[in-house]
């Protein structure tokens, strides 16, 4: 069985979905995968269901939707197939499972021996890595579960670790020389991330790079017009630097000088009338 939260949440079986639907078993699922391996205690269940106001029959409710869980998981990994993947705990309860088993801890693998191979000065290999760890995403993390007061800061970690692989796979790109190969996936980043002036940056400079020098002068004024109207900020001494750079670029090409049109020549008559 594997467990999908890079994305929708999915619980599948030899790729077949098994997924529970009820939203507030999603959300405990979604929590257990969350500590994957570490046991959850009814309390922490508790708060992420109802926040600071709990009903009283709380820890009943939460008992029906872990009965309702561990049903859906028999469902799709019959008993005696295995160990038992969701545990009683004397305070709360433990979903057991081995690391391939969940995309989130495939994904920290990878990114973590992308950014080894990168230190290690072999970007082909990083850029290879860190690609096979981005395209496990298929969405925003946990779409469609509900997000309680602990949910939605691991959810917010995982997407600041998908935006890490992304800026170590651009670097690597960059070591390759892949600047043109890049503007596309930069594109899309900007558009995803219209404040985040790395990714401007980036975008920039590949595009510049690529002897597309008015592209590059236009993207910077889009990202400083934003900065502005948004933030009220002035874009970074390094890009504002760049721009300096992509401009001088410009200025020292050659420009194309036009011949001048040659006079037509006419005859003049000598002839007196």
């Amino acid at each position: 069985m594997n467990f999908t939260i890079l994305g929708a949440l999915e619980v599948l079986r030899e790729n077949r979905a098994c997924t529970p639907k009820a939203p507030k078993v999603l959300q405990v699922l979604a929590l257990l995968l969350l500590r994957a391996n570490r046991p959850l205690p009814m309390s922490v269940l508790v708060r992420e269901l109802w926040c600071d106001e709990p009903p009283k029959s709380a820890v009943t409710t939460v008992q029906t939707y872990v009965y309702q869980l561990r049903k859906a998981i028999e469902c799709a990994e019959p008993s005696g197939a295995g160990p038992e993947l969701l545990v009683t705990r004397a305070s709360g309860y433990l979903l057991r499972i081995a690391p391939e088993q969940l995309d989130a801890l495939v994904f920290q693998r990878l990114l973590g021996e992308g950014r080894r191979l990168l230190e290690e000065g072999r970007p082909d290999a990083a850029s290879k890595r860190l690609g096979e760890a981005l395209d496990l995403w298929s969405g925003p993390c946990l779409a469609h579960v509900p997000r309680g007061p602990l949910i939605g800061p691991h959810t917010v970690r995982l997407e600041e670790q998908k935006l890490y692989a992304q800026e170590l796979r651009i670097r690597a790109q960059a070591l390759l020389g892949r600047d043109r190969e890049s503007i596309g996936e930069l594109r899309a980043l900007v558009m995803e991330y219209p404040l985040n002036e790395w990714f401007h940056c980036q975008l920039i400079r590949a595009l510049s790079r690529a002897g597309r020098r008015d592209e590059a002068l236009t993207a910077y004024r889009w990202l400083r017009l934003a900065l502005v109207e948004e933030l009220g900020l002035e874009p970074s001494h390094e890009l504002q630097s760049l721009h300096q750079e992509v401009l001088g670029a410009s200025s020292a090409s050659p420009a194309r000088r036009l011949r001048p049109r040659a006079r037509r020549k006419v005859p003049i008559s000598l002839t007196a009338e």
